[in-house]
């Protein structure tokens, strides 16, 4: 068994969906914008998100993590670092 095959604590789940803001109707009507500017700006909550995410790839033999702007440039790049891999910030279509 690996440490993905367990599902985060409810504890750590309702920790980090606190620090989640939900902002209606941006950029436009009917969207409903999941802000993380206050995970981002809680040490703790940061660094329990790319725990995480890195507890998910142990064992894994990666070379690079692929970032999709935004949020992937910064989730992306911490957890890069974390796996000791290359990060690669990939902007969408059209940027």
């Amino acid at each position: 068994m690996h440490a993905h095959d367990f599902p985060p604590s409810d504890h750590a789940v309702r920790y980090l969906t606190s620090r989640l803001r939900n902002i209606p109707d941006f950029p436009k009507p009917g969207i409903l914008f999941k802000d993380i500017t206050p995970l981002l700006a809680d040490p703790r909550a940061f660094h329990m998100t790319i725990d995480l995410f890195t507890e998910r790839f142990l064992g894994e033999s990666l070379r690079a993590v692929i970032g999709i702007e935004s949020r992937g440039f910064i989730f992306g790049g911490a957890l890069a670092a974390r796996l000791n891999a290359s990060f690669i910030p990939v902007r969408k279509p059209g940027k």
